[in-house]
């Protein structure tokens, strides 16, 4: 029999319950609510190619500097290869943004590659606006640990503004040089996650080109972390033109997979886990007897009571409920 008559709570829009087996449908997906993004791009020295900028000019010529014969000289800046996909990466992601603005940085700036230059908290809605020049000074090493340690600060500072869970992509086109720092950052990262002091995070890095150490990026993305699994995710494009596509897949993949989700009954015993992506349509059975149940997931608790067994069942039915 079934009964519809408790009201869903958020992130659920629908619940159904018959014998024991519940079918709850999802409003959205809980696991981007409170979801702070950020965009960190390489500024390292060998990307400075797709950072220039070609200017090329129409009109003027002899007549035209000696008789006004003609069209007037007009210079025109060429949008570079990083910027249009800067743009969309940054429209897309503020998609997934509690507010729609995300921190953007060059990072691996500098003579050490240790600098980090804050473009600034860039709206998606106004993406059209922005240009992406290049950091002032490009770096001649590519290290990665300063940027972490910029955007942690920054999320943690985001938390404190009710900021729930927090991912940075990070873009690059070479080998990472202090590989070993950012492992162990990790490890730091992750103890703190595990121990409930800082809410859920993931890192996204997308490499570029063929300068790229694809075993490092490896290394470094399949670690997992006890009570954590995964921070790190990757996966390298042939040509920057291919990034943005690459950082959507990503995003959509590590933000709906992140640690998946649990449900528990009214006595916290665990019902279900998902550990992979979390579906639109949830089913499992409860015991006989329990009042609601809980969908943990991204650091979150969702309780949702369950209607009340109003049936009238003769003897026989409650003896096949029991078996």
């Amino acid at each position: 029999m079934s009964h519809e008559h408790e009201r869903p709570v958020e992130p659920f829009s629908d619940l159904h319950v018959e014998e024991g087996h519940v079918r709850a449908t999802l409003l959205h997906d809980p696991t981007v609510e409170g979801l702070d993004m950020a965009l960190y791009m390489d500024g390292s020295g060998s990307m400075m190619d797709e950072y220039h900028n070609t200017e090329v000019s129409q009109g003027g010529g002899f007549l035209w500097s000696l008789f006004g014969i003609g069209e007037p000289p007009v210079k025109e800046t060429l949008p570079n290869e990083v910027e249009p996909q800067a743009r969309w990466i940054l429209e897309y992601l503020a998609t997934k943004d509690q507010d729609g603005q995300l921190r953007v940085a060059y990072w691996a700036c500098g003579e050490n590659g240790h600098d980090v230059e804050v473009i600034g908290e860039l709206k998606g809605a106004d993406v059209k606006n922005y240009k992406f020049p290049g950091p002032r000074a490009f770096g001649r090493s590519t290290v990665l640990e300063p940027a972490l340690l910029d955007w942690l600060k920054y999320f943690r500072d985001r938390v404190k503004a009710g900021a729930r869970q927090g991912c940075a992509v990070i873009i690059t086109d070479g080998q990472i040089h202090d590989a070993a720092a950012v492992k162990k950052l990790s490890a730091k990262v992750a103890k703190e996650v595990a121990a409930g002091t800082l809410p859920r995070v993931n890192f996204i890095l997308v490499g570029v080109g063929n300068q790229v150490d694809e075993e490092q990026l490896e290394d470094i993305c399949h670690e997992e972390y006890p009570g954590v699994g995964h921070l790190w995710c990757h996966r390298v494009a042939e040509e920057i033109k291919q990034v943005a596509e690459l950082v959507a897949v990503l995003v959509d993949e590590t933000m709906t997979v992140a640690g998946g989700g649990t449900i528990y009954d009214d006595k916290g015993r665990i019902l279900k886990a998902y550990e992979g992506r979390l579906p639109a349509v949830l089913e499992f059975e409860v015991p006989e007897g329990c009042e609601s149940f809980t969908l943990e997931v991204g650091g979150k608790r969702y309780t949702q009571p369950l209607p009340e067994d109003e049936d009238h069942h003769d003897e026989d039915e409650e003896e096949e409920d029991h078996h």
